[in-house]
């Protein structure tokens, strides 16, 4: 009897999604359970993003836009790019699977960090790639090595910058090296969900680098700066050939219309990305030292996260956190770490609190 699916979906495990807030809340018996696990946007969408999706719901009988036209016109007007080389995605999720299905085969290969963002290897495995994992090194992407593990059979190339989950970063000259020096029919995607939060001086914005290489394509999100992650807005920006052909395998109607209306208003409230910015750095950058103090090796993080070693099995960790309704992210692949999003003020006290005393 012939095998139901490809072997590496048999392998795969389904992703493992936490239980709602409030039935967490309910079943630990707190009133007030605090989530710093999926790195949200503690300050939510703007002002102008919610009335836009209000408006928008009256029409919701009507099938939204399938070409997007309205937000790639701002989209590309934002970056000084044709529409043509813009294509939206169902989060920046959909756009990672869509590049391994339309330019990977199960006789290619694709090259990405370890640990990364886990939708490279679950696209990989999914579509039956054979892929090369690079370990970071000193908790940062090794580019060097990466470059080194293209074969010529590798077609696609994943930088998470800032990295998820250790917050992470690699500097423009070792991205600027990376895209001069791989081969030039190797499709290097800079997948950059956080680059609003960053403030390092020598971070690079690879839309300013495309002069580079052809075969660049730069990912975004309205998941997290915005504060739309319920709606599931990306979107790549890239050569118009290589989007043509992702148009070409890409589900019609794969972002709905509120969420383009949502995100065609979020662009113009920069009041809101600026105060979600700065008070993200500023709190980042409390947790980072409050962290230290404890005797923990904190990541030096760039994103609204930070990436922290408790020195010691982070299960109960997590777990003692957890009766305290705070809820953080563990990691079967890194036992003794945990990430935690950057909250508000009050909920990284919180947060704080309860990690001393479960230390103790």
């Amino acid at each position: 009897m012939s095998a139901l699916v490809l072997p590496t979906v048999e392998m795969l495990a389904p992703y493992e999604a936490g239980k709602p807030i409030e039935e967490l809340a309910r079943e630990l018996g707190v009133t007030d359970a605090v989530k710093l696990a999926s790195n949200e946007n503690p300050l939510g969408p703007s002002p102008r993003a919610l009335e836009a999706a209000r408006r928008e719901l009256a029409s919701m009988h009507f099938y939204p836009d399938a070409a997007a036209y309205r937000l790639r016109e701002r989209l590309a007007a934002v970056h000084g790019v044709a529409m043509e080389e813009i294509v939206q995605g169902n989060g920046s999720n959909e756009l990672l699977d869509l590049i391994v299905h339309t330019f990977a085969t199960p006789g290619s290969h694709i090259v990405f960090g370890e640990p990364a963002f886990v939708v490279y290897k679950l696209a990989a495995l999914a579509y039956g790639v054979p892929f090369t994992a690079v370990p970071l090194r000193d908790q940062r992407h090794d580019l060097e090595a990466m470059a080194a593990a293209v074969t010529p059979k590798t077609r696609v190339l994943f930088v998470a910058n800032p990295n998820n989950p250790t917050g992470t970063h690699v500097g423009r000259a070792a991205v600027e090296r990376l895209l001069r020096e791989v081969p030039p029919e190797v499709i290097i995607v800079m997948d950059e969900a956080y680059i609003e939060y960053t403030d390092a001086p020598d971070f690079p914005d690879s839309m300013r680098l495309r002069h580079l290489r052809e075969r660049l394509l730069v990912l975004r999100t309205f998941s997290k700066i915005y504060g739309l992650a319920g709606l599931r807005v990306g979107y790549a920006v890239g050569p118009a050939q290589l989007i043509d052909y992702m148009n070409r395998t890409r589900a019609p109607f794969n972002v709905g219309a509120i969420a383009q209306a949502a995100a065609l208003a979020a662009l113009d409230d920069t009041e809101h990305v600026e105060r979600s910015r700065s008070e993200n750095i500023r709190e980042r950058d409390r947790l980072t030292r409050e962290l230290t103090a404890l005797g923990l090796s904190v990541a030096p993080s760039q994103a609204n996260f930070v990436f922290v070693d408790v020195g010691r099995p982070a299960r109960p960790v997590y777990d003692a956190l957890l009766r305290k309704g705070v809820i953080v992210r563990p990691f079967g692949n890194l036992p003794t770490s945990l990430r935690v999003t950057v909250g508000t003020e009050r909920d990284n006290d919180r947060f704080l609190e309860s990690l001393a005393a479960a230390l103790r």
